[in-house]
């Protein structure tokens, strides 16, 4: 649809692809609500309600390691034994792939929101764009609709994103990208983005109708454009990639150590007892996949030591990891978002001359360029978490040197021989419905 040749692209059929746009726009936004409604409930039972129920503080020390704890062992449980095991290894993946099939789906949803309501460090948008794009690609590439896999690949990517951000710059951003990357093919861009707009367009008035929430922390007003400021960026941001680096770095080697207990239930169960040891040397604000944490951060940031904050940040780095490693389905753009917050904030009351609004979007832009390698990406979330457009012009120059320093670096993605399943449990003489990862697929 989005992908079509440009000499068969026509008014005409551009404007035929708008009513299924929409559709898959509206539905990725209602699968985004639904499954953050329910674990969202499902945290307040389980770190509210039952702690209140019971007369204990559901930031005590071993309330949290229980809770990650079972947490983990449930969603071991599920990619042990769901069909299709929870979908694919989220480590060795990027924000999208292959369409999975439908089985694999409600184990993957199933997984996504124990870790949300858990309190994993991971964000919903990798399991959330995977489930849209497993449904827009049954829906749409039916012979009925004709639509190619990469048509409905790019719709249900652009729908979700918007709905995520409740905003489509995103989606164009991103695809904007993907196009740049994939190539070979001539015409007007906006062409081609004109139906993945329409369902970003959707997903976000969709999010927007039903009060989404937003990525802009409190802070105080930026005074204005300064020439330290560019300065202070890239030297912030450059200290925030690398920070964030160590995530690059500890990914393979956590992995390998997680995998070597052969069954996802032992590996998610240790995974879930190091992330509750991890919450409780950083504290509750470093739970969750950070979006509500990192709000509550910024406003208790003066009741904070710099390295008090700082210590959060390499926390959650940390959190990250085991996160991703131990097989927790979830994405690592929340949390990225996280990290630049605190090392925003830590810069920030370090060095008090710096504004809050260039340290804190200095720090999202270098942690996030690590993290998803997209400068368009980085300078989106950079933007959107001040929520202050006159650090545009700032952004956009310090962006180029963080650039050079993101792209000299590895992904942050494990790298596996094709056709090696994620555990050794799930090998086919031990599983016939193995995960493999050649494919990129839950088989």
């Amino acid at each position: 649809m989005s992908d079509a040749p440009a000499a068969a692209t026509t008014s005409g059929r551009l404007l035929r692809s708008v009513v299924p746009a929409l559709v898959v726009g509206v539905v990725s936004a209602l699968t985004l609500l639904a499954l953050s409604e329910l674990a969202t409930w499902i945290q307040h039972l389980v770190w509210d309600r039952l702690p209140e129920a019971w007369g204990i503080a559901s930031t005590r020390t071993w309330w949290t390691v229980l809770v990650l704890t079972v947490t983990g062992l449930l969603v071991g449980v599920t990619v042990r034994w769901a069909p299709g095991h929870a979908g694919i290894d989220p480590a060795t993946t990027e924000l999208v792939s292959e369409p999975l099939p439908l089985r694999a789906l409600p184990g993957l949803a199933l997984a996504l929101v124990l870790g949300l309501a858990g309190g994993v460090s991971l964000g919903p948008e990798n399991p959330i764009i995977a489930l849209n794009v497993a449904l827009a690609a049954w829906f749409l590439c039916r012979p009925r609709f004709g639509v190619p896999v990469a048509g409905a690949v790019g719709l249900a990517l652009a729908g979700t994103i918007g709905a995520m951000f409740a905003t489509p710059v995103a989606a164009a951003l991103v695809l904007t990208e993907s196009f740049a990357e994939r190539g070979g093919q001539s015409g007007p861009l906006f062409d081609r983005l004109f139906a993945p707009l329409a369902a970003a367009g959707a997903g976000a008035v969709t999010m927007t109708a039903v009060g989404a929430p937003t990525f802009s922390v409190d802070l105080p007003d930026y005074p204005g454009p300064a020439l330290g400021d560019v300065a202070s960026s890239v030297l912030i941001g450059a200290a925030a990639a690398l920070v964030t680096a160590l995530a690059v770095v500890a990914l393979p080697v956590v992995h390998a150590l997680f995998h070597r207990l052969r069954s996802p239930v032992l590996a998610l169960g240790a995974g879930g007892l190091a992330l509750g040891l991890l919450g409780v040397l950083g504290g509750p604000l470093t739970l969750f996949k950070g979006l509500d944490e990192m709000k509550e951060l910024a406003q208790q940031a003066d009741t904070f030591a710099w390295s008090t904050i700082l210590l959060m940040a390499v926390v959650k780095v940390a959190a990250l990891v085991v996160a991703a490693a131990a097989g927790f389905r979830g994405g690592r753009i929340f949390p990225a978002v996280f990290i630049g917050v605190a090392l925003g904030l830590s810069a920030s009351s370090l060095v008090p001359a710096v504004p809050p609004a260039i340290a804190v979007s200095a720090g999202v832009l270098g942690a996030v360029l690590v993290v998803a390698r997209d400068g368009w990406l980085a300078l989106f979330m950079a933007a959107v978490t001040v929520g202050d457009v006159h650090l545009l012009p700032v952004l956009c120059v310090a962006v180029l040197p963080l650039w050079l320093v993101a792209r000299s670096m590895r992904p942050l993605r494990v790298e596996v021989p094709p056709g090696t399943p994620e555990f050794p449990a799930l090998a086919p003489a031990a599983d016939p419905t193995t995960t493999g990862h050649g494919d990129r697929r839950a088989r």
